[in-house]
């Protein structure tokens, strides 16, 4: 594992320049592959941070999630783990680029070696958009570039237990993924933290919601509160709601308390 350097930072090559929160993030994302987009941008305004708490990203790709949450808040300290090289050097860029590399470290590793092998205190926060397959049979296999961001190969398993280690007693995770797993996610969790939080996200009013955000807190003990959903598209008009394109923007959250 390596951690960020203070050294200046080349472009990357076969990249292209996103810009984020209304053009407050620039961020360098691979022309072919995974591209951060909007899952990226829930998971970032669902975090409600107090000044000088410390956060840690599980597979944090090229800092999308990290660089929006500098924007959101400028006294928290990030962190992000990612185990794919090239990923790692674009988040690494990304905080350069955006002038956070004082408060945004980036490590080069893997959630299937556990927390403990960062050798790291624990967070206030940790957070993650964990690949959203673990069966390559369930599926039609995804391009080679994309791969690493769709398939988990350690099961979801060693994504919330990652995430349970990575925080303190109290501590809050919060999680995107697939609504058709979020009886998974809480049996997952449920030995070690609690409190649940859960918001659905609907693509549209009328139909089914496909992603769901969940935050957890460590050895939390208090009722599952089911929180208004978020629709992100209308039929007909502009391409998202309101509400969806106010937290694309940064100029909305979506807070669990």
């Amino acid at each position: 594992m390596h951690g960020q350097a203070a050294d200046d930072i080349e472009t990357p090559r076969d990249t292209t320049e996103t810009h984020l929160l209304g053009g407050r993030v620039s961020l360098r994302q691979p022309a072919k592959g995974y591209r951060a987009g909007m899952d990226a941008a829930l998971l970032a305004a669902s975090v409600n941070a107090k000044p000088g708490e410390r956060l840690i990203e599980a597979g944090c790709g090229a800092g999308a999630v990290l660089m929006q949450l500098t924007k959101r808040y400028d006294d928290l300290s990030v962190t992000g783990l990612e185990r794919d090289p090239f990923a790692y050097e674009l988040a690494r860029h990304n905080a350069h680029a955006n002038g956070v590399q004082d408060r945004c470290t980036v490590i080069n590793g893997d959630v299937a070696h556990k927390f403990k092998a960062l050798n790291l205190p624990t967070f206030d926060w940790a957070v993650s958009n964990p690949p959203y397959f673990d069966d390559p049979g369930a599926m039609r296999p995804p391009a080679e570039e994309r791969r690493g961001a769709w398939m988990a190969d350690d099961g979801l398993k060693a994504w919330t237990q990652f995430l349970i280690k990575a925080v303190r007693e109290g501590g809050k995770i919060v999680m995107i993924h697939r609504a058709d797993r979020l009886a998974d996610i809480l049996d997952l969790m449920a030995p070690k933290a609690g409190s649940f939080a859960i918001r659905p996200i609907h693509s549209f009013a009328d139909e089914p919601a496909k992603r769901v955000l969940v935050q957890a807190i460590k050895t939390g003990k208090a009722p599952l509160r089911l929180m208004p959903p978020l629709v992100l598209h209308p039929r007909t008009g502009p391409k998202h709601t309101a509400q969806a394109e106010a937290i694309l923007r940064g100029e909305a959250n979506l807070y669990f308390e």
